[in-house]
């Protein structure tokens, strides 16, 4: 069977394509085409071209993923792959980026890129997952808007706390943690300082929530403010931004609205049964992973997200272990809110939480070990198409801190089959120690990572257990 590797680089507006075979030679030289009709019928001839010339072909397409300016290229071969036998797969940049660093390519084009595409394609075939159907591409895309819509929320009461801080401080104090419903209500009648100075107590308790003793003591405030920008100028600004803001907290509910909609499936509502998973972090949950799949062990999944613990053993040496942050960050903003939500409304993990700070971790090391535990839940969750259970997870979690049988001391460690712990060996005072440790307690460097403590006692109890 004959096997073809494409590699497609893509720019804004064209894609540079080379064509190689199994032993990595140039079956088709370099080429560009334009992102347009015309440019993809060329494509299409020239892949039906390769079919008629070999009977039993395998062509490996590979485009790399740019955010969205590939997604032409990919849905015309994807449609071409209903007819041809083409296996196609959208790759991470960081992985040709590698891939082209090996191969000592100092000098960067879009030919040499789409030969680090095609190169990537015939050495690691054997772990790509080709053909993935994304189904939910554009739900993926709805809910990028919605985060976009977010970051600009952000910024503009960031900005409207700089410009409250010299137009009516004094109203600043009542808005610490998040901002009321009358916040912007008063702001839009009052939009500063000596303009709330004058204000009447019968007129502003006409606004919702707003109490007469909270009017009383606004315009209090303001009659002795401090500000400094309380010119016509200032009103405007103000008055914009919290327009702005009030348009962008209304399209961020219906956005929202319309997700949670568009994502009703079984999926959803089993990751809606863990406390602390409500309906817009169930929907993000849900794509991000797309499908349970795709991932064959929950270490997979830890992985893709970026949550699982690595560390580094070199010679003497033995690095902390830490978060890896390698895989996608959505993912782990998502994972963070959940195990923040979780802490005060779910039981068992605000025992962990509270467990791992009686050990010395400090609140973000705790909340990290949790966002690991959490998705390996969901994992399981899906994968079994089950809800959520704490009883499980309890009864894996003892299972899996049993009390083994101990090893003899003079059991030999698998790397040491061919020869044993020589102390004549010019090693340092540490790998000295080391070896003294192994003799006592052999054990593998796995154990460094697990926690042998038991499951807390509290929420034990509380379920009978």
């Amino acid at each position: 069977m004959k096997e073809l590797f494409v590699g497609a680089d893509v720019s804004k507006g064209y894609c540079d394509f080379i064509i190689m075979d199994e032993n990595l030679k140039v079956a088709e030289e370099h080429f560009q085409l334009d992102d347009t009709y015309k440019g993809h019928q060329i494509f299409t001839n020239i892949i039906e071209k390769l079919f008629n010339t070999y009977r039993d072909l395998t062509l490996y397409v590979g485009i790399e993923s740019t955010g969205s300016y590939e997604n032409n290229w990919f849905s015309m071969i994807w449609n071409l792959g209903k007819e041809l036998n083409i296996k196609l797969i959208r790759l991470n940049p960081k992985h040709v980026y590698h891939q082209k660093k090996a191969g000592f390519n100092k000098i960067t084009t879009d030919k040499t890129s789409a030969i680090s595409i095609a190169e990537y394609l015939k050495l690691h075939k054997g772990k790509l997952r080709f053909n993935e159907d994304h189904k939910y591409t554009d739900l993926r895309r709805l809910w990028t808007y919605l985060k976009l819509i977010k970051r600009q929320l952000t910024q503009c009461t960031n900005q409207l706390e700089k410009y409250l801080y010299t137009a009516n401080p004094q109203i600043l104090p009542h808005c610490k943690t998040h901002k009321p419903t009358w916040f912007y209500s008063v702001l839009k009648k009052y939009p500063t300082a000596n303009k709330l100075s004058k204000a009447k107590v019968t007129t502003l308790i006409k606004i919702p929530y707003i109490t007469e003793k909270l009017a009383i003591e606004l315009i209090g405030n303001a009659r002795c403010s401090v500000a400094s920008f309380t010119s016509e100028i200032g009103e405007r600004l103000i008055l914009r931004v919290v327009d702005e803001i009030i348009i962008l907290r209304k399209t961020i509910k219906e956005t929202e609205a319309d997700i949670i909609k568009l994502c009703d499936i079984p999926e959803v509502e089993i990751l809606k049964t863990f406390k602390g998973i409500g309906n817009i972090w169930a929907c993000g949950l849900l794509l991000e992973i797309e499908r349970i799949q795709r991932f064959k062990s929950a270490k997979a999944l830890s992985s893709y997200f970026g949550v699982h613990p690595v560390f580094k053993e070199s010679g003497d040496g033995f690095s902390c272990v830490k978060m890896s942050k390698e895989g996608r960050c959505e993912g782990r903003r998502i994972l963070f809110n959940v195990v923040k939500t979780a802490i005060y409304y779910n039981e068992w993990i605000k025992d962990l939480y509270e467990d791992y700070q009686a050990k010395g971790k400090s609140k973000l090391s705790a909340i990290g070990i949790l966002m690991h535990k959490t998705l390996r839940i969901i994992y399981g969750m899906l994968k079994n198409k089950t809800g959520y259970s704490p009883r499980i997870d309890i009864e894996n979690r003892i299972k899996f801190y049993q009390p083994k049988k101990k090893k003899s001391s003079m059991t030999v460690r698998k790397s040491r089959r061919f020869q044993k712990q020589d102390d004549e060996a010019p090693i340092s005072r540490r790998q000295y120690k080391k070896r003294r440790e192994q003799e006592v307690s052999p054990n593998d460097m796995s154990h460094r990572l697990r926690d042998h403590t038991p499951a807390p006692g509290n929420y034990v109890k509380s379920l009978g257990k």
